[in-house]
């Protein structure tokens, strides 16, 4: 897996256009897919934040997140926009931020409450996914002319990934 810095650094067009689904309404906003632990998926709606280079979450004491603190292993998919059925993807693993002076910079400059048990979150990146429809959309059923659809995918180089891991 590589850092939100690195696949952007990697992939700067594909990583900005991601960014981008994932901050249309403003604030990030997206789906957390998380795995049970009987294996079987949970999907929940999150705001993801980027910081300092990164990818985060706070997440508060649910399902998710001890899905989470158990299996780092997770899948972010953007909300879809209102105008096309563009989409896009990550998955990777959330590893929890341990260091205090990221964790209360994060929090102070993102406002979270001291108030409220959360936890926060860096989403690493193994894989990234940015599929356009064209205007049609995803089922062009009338549409003419047709635009075929395309995706833009990226896979984390072995080395990132075996890097992390040791890190981790």
């Amino acid at each position: 897996m590589a850092s939100w810095s690195d696949f952007a650094a990697a992939e700067p067009m594909l990583a900005a256009g991601i960014r981008a689904l994932l901050q249309q309404y403003g604030p990030g906003m997206g789906y957390l897919a998380t795995v049970r632990a009987d294996g079987a998926p949970r999907v929940h709606p999150v705001s993801p934040v980027f910081a300092d280079g990164g990818l985060y979450c706070f997440i508060v004491d649910s399902p998710k997140r001890r899905d989470l603190e158990r299996d780092g292993r997770y899948a972010l998919h953007a909300y879809p926009p209102e105008d096309n059925d563009d989409e896009a993807a990550i998955t990777g693993r959330a590893i929890t931020v341990t260091d205090p002076l990221v964790t209360t910079r994060l929090a102070g400059a993102l406002h979270a409450s001291p108030d409220i048990d959360w936890r926060l979150f860096e989403l690493t990146v193994e894989t990234a996914m940015l599929r356009h429809h064209g205007p049609a959309g995803a089922l062009p059923l009338a549409a003419s002319p047709f635009t075929p659809a395309y995706a833009q995918t990226w896979r984390a180089p072995q080395n990132l990934r075996r890097t992390l891991a040791i890190a981790s």
